[in-house]
């Protein structure tokens, strides 16, 4: 399995706070002369590289004094502000002495819930690959908010393979992957050299994150490696601290925790409403139409709805719950929730006599509509 890495040639790298920053004193520039050389080597080698990287917090509250990070929302974005500038800086004159060109991109779940977004940022992506660019990407953590923020750079990271069918997402952490227990507390830990990201037990091996710098834990690289499996990327999570270890990844070593998925990959366009992470409201069905949504893949009708929770507009994303409240599927509604509450347990030829017009037969059409695995 290890060998699909040695003819990878599109590779997305995400590297956390840990692994960048110097005990809580600011940017480790030795570090990321280290990262800087192994990802100048795939470019070398003909591979395309994207780049997730923390640290622009960490690097905002050294610069401005701060000896914890703050939990106000503003104080974040300030600190992220000021700790962006020190981090392209970094990374743009280490590849410069190596000839490579960097480029910043910054993201909000807003840029990747929009359809037009999403797209041009797939494309300059893409373009800057083409060029033989370095995208640098992080959250836009100086304008996002608590309602659009993707959460961590590994979820980040994930999406990104998504938006540009990624062939490798690699996770590094300070961990050497993942293990069967938390290696911190119980010696007798054994490293898994390769899990199912889509299994249920294998997401509850997954512990809290260990620093205060990181917001992210071992749990959210697994569900990143789920996610990222919709777009057929295989996922390593592996230690930052091995000497070369994205060179030994390339060359096939059994190094870290290989996450794959079971499931197959999504169309480009499943995979964007995949990547909605919020919904505008909800709607629940009965047992008959939750059977056909899982076993057909058919459109969502109206008169297979008996609740509708939330207030959205026609366009929005809703998520589909059984009548245990699980969700087993979201797409872009038809009708607006108002619209909704009038049209639900009614047939789709009633619509205009209930509404005094129709957006079409189907609440939902399978065309915009995901059902999950």
């Amino acid at each position: 399995m290890r060998d699909r890495l040695t003819q990878s040639k599109r590779w997305v790298v995400k590297v956390g706070s840990s692994l960048l920053t110097n005990d809580g004193r600011g940017l480790d520039t030795d570090r990321i002369e280290q990262w800087t050389t192994q990802l100048a080597q795939l470019m070398n080698e003909d591979c395309q590289v994207v780049l997730v990287s923390s640290g622009s917090i960490a690097e905002g509250l050294v610069r401005l004094g701060w000896t914890k990070r703050p939990t106000v929302i503003h104080e974040l974005q300030a600190a992220a502000a000021v700790g962006q500038m020190g981090l392209i800086q970094a990374y743009e004159a280490a590849f410069k002495r190596r000839n490579h060109q960097t480029a910043q991109i910054l993201l909000t779940h807003e840029d990747l819930a929009d359809r037009r977004r999403y797209l041009n940022a797939r494309s300059t992506l893409k373009a800057l690959m083409n060029h033989r660019v370095i995208p640098i990407v992080n959250e836009n953590d100086t304008v996002t908010t608590d309602e659009i923020r993707l959460g961590d750079n590994d979820t980040l990271a994930a999406l990104v393979c998504n938006l540009i069918d990624a062939d490798v997402l690699v996770l590094l952490t300070d961990q050497e992957g993942l293990f069967d227990k938390d290696p911190r507390t119980h010696s007798d830990a054994k490293l898994l050299e390769r899990a199912n990201a889509s299994d249920p037990s294998v997401q509850k091996l997954a512990g809290p994150s260990g620093t205060m710098l990181g917001s992210g834990g071992m749990l959210t690289k697994i569900l990143a490696a789920e996610r990222a499996a919709q777009s057929g990327t295989t996922t390593i999570i592996a230690s930052g601290r091995e000497p070369d270890v994205l060179l030994k990844l390339q060359n096939g070593e059994e190094l870290g925790t290989m996450l794959t998925s079971n499931q197959p990959p999504r169309m480009a366009r499943k995979q964007w409403l995949a990547n909605h992470l919020r919904v505008a409201g909800q709607v629940q069905l009965d047992s008959g139409a939750c059977r056909v949504l899982k076993e057909k893949g058919s459109s969502l009708l109206a008169v297979g709805v008996t609740e509708c929770t939330g207030e959205f507009n026609r366009g929005e994303l809703v998520a589909c719950v059984d009548e245990n409240q699980q969700v087993i599927a979201k797409g872009l509604v038809n009708y607006s929730a108002a619209d909704t509450r009038k049209l639900m347990g009614h047939a789709s030829d009633q619509f205009i006599g209930l509404l005094g017009y129709t957006h079409g037969p189907e609440l939902i059409h399978r065309d915009n509509l995901i059902v999950e695995r």
